[in-house]
């Protein structure tokens, strides 16, 4: 019987630049760090994992929309500084009746939506 989710990875050619993206321009709170993975989001019932694609199956699964959503506190303000820091946003900042949401890629072309909340 499955109980739970532990993570949800997000494989990428640069780990380096992931670092970069992920710890120091979104911000996300990071749980461990290897030579090859990273997880992000401790004390949660499940993580987010970025991988490096280092086998031939993995490769076709960097540089796509994630279907991950993450939520953030102040939409606005984020997106300004990731604006300003030249990451790219397939889907820039909109705002309508249930919310704001802006989809951003990272280094590697995987996209996440963000949405405030």
């Amino acid at each position: 019987m499955v109980t739970k989710m532990k993570n949800v990875v997000v494989f990428v050619r640069d780990l380096d630049k992931a670092r970069h993206f992920y710890k120091e321009q979104l911000k996300l709170p990071l749980s461990q760090e290897s030579v090859a993975t990273m997880e992000f989001f401790p004390g949660a019932t499940s993580n987010l994992g970025v991988a490096l694609a280092m086998h031939e199956a993995a490769m076709p699964l960097v540089g796509r929309h994630t279907g991950i959503t993450l939520v953030v506190s102040n939409l606005d303000e984020l997106y300004q500084e990731l604006v300003a820091a030249g990451v790219t946003f397939p889907e820039p900042l909109e705002k309508s009746p249930w919310g704001k949401m802006a989809v951003v890629a990272d280094p590697d072309g995987n996209q996440f939506a963000l949405v405030e909340g």
